[in-house]
């Protein structure tokens, strides 16, 4: 696969200043960006893309959605993440991932949320537009939740578990964009693994709802996503 570092950032990561070390993942088919803060310090990662650290149970919980096993995604022996078949499968469902900070400041040497100062915020709107079938934006914490607000002008901050549309934001099919609001996947934050996994669940249930099809001359734009492994984007006449 093609390497996700952005090795150009990485280098002029000086003074303090850490600019994004990835490049954005966007599937032309995506229905769903992944918004996060900014990764953590590259000695806590153990692959090169999205959600690095071992010990965050981001890819556990995809892979109990969608395949009924937690470690699916999990090279046990290892003691990392299946890259590979993580990039695959984020392609074949449509995920994208990126950060709402493009430049951070990290106030303290750990990997929390809270100690990092946004110098430059991501251009969402720039991410938007290389999505033309993104029908949500997905937070999983306080900071990047209030990040996205400022950045596109949404004037309620929506509680864990709930969305809100984001103001004058449509897609190429004419949905509405929303903002969905997830717990955190980081061991940190205080809620068993399998409450996550059903919270998880409920934005595929979300992207599965009549609203998830719009005419488009003479075809079709469908989302079908089941309980337990979301089908792609498709298009049918």
């Amino acid at each position: 696969m093609t390497s996700c570092l952005n090795t150009e950032n990485i280098a002029r990561s000086t003074d303090g200043v850490e600019y994004h070390p990835l490049r954005p993942f966007l599937p032309a088919n995506a229905v769903v960006l992944f918004l996060g803060s900014f990764p953590p310090q590259r000695k806590r990662w153990c692959m090169d893309f999205y959600y690095p650290n071992f010990i965050n149970d981001h890819w556990r919980i995809e892979g109990q959605i969608f395949f009924g096993d937690r470690n699916h995604f999990v090279d046990q022996e290892a003691k990392c993440f299946k890259l590979n078949e993580i990039v695959a499968f984020c392609r074949e469902k449509g995920l994208a991932f990126f950060d709402t900070s493009t430049a951070i400041r990290r106030l303290q040497d750990n990997a929390s949320d809270k100690f990092l100062e946004v110098v430059e915020p991501t251009d969402i709107r720039a991410l938007l537009e290389q999505l033309p079938h993104c029908r949500a934006i997905v937070t999983t914490g306080e900071k990047a939740t209030q990040t996205i607000c400022t950045s596109l002008g949404i004037p309620v901050i929506p509680k864990v578990n709930s969305s809100v549309a984001i103001p004058h934001t449509f897609n190429s099919d004419g949905w509405q964009i929303c903002l969905y609001r997830l717990p955190s996947s980081s061991r940190a934050y205080p809620l068993s693994f399998d409450k996550k996994v059903e919270a998880y669940r409920k934005i595929f249930e979300f992207l599965d709802e009549p609203s998830g099809r719009a005419e488009r001359g003479n075809y079709s734009v469908i989302i079908r996503w089941s309980a337990s492994r979301p089908q792609n984007l498709t298009k049918s006449k």
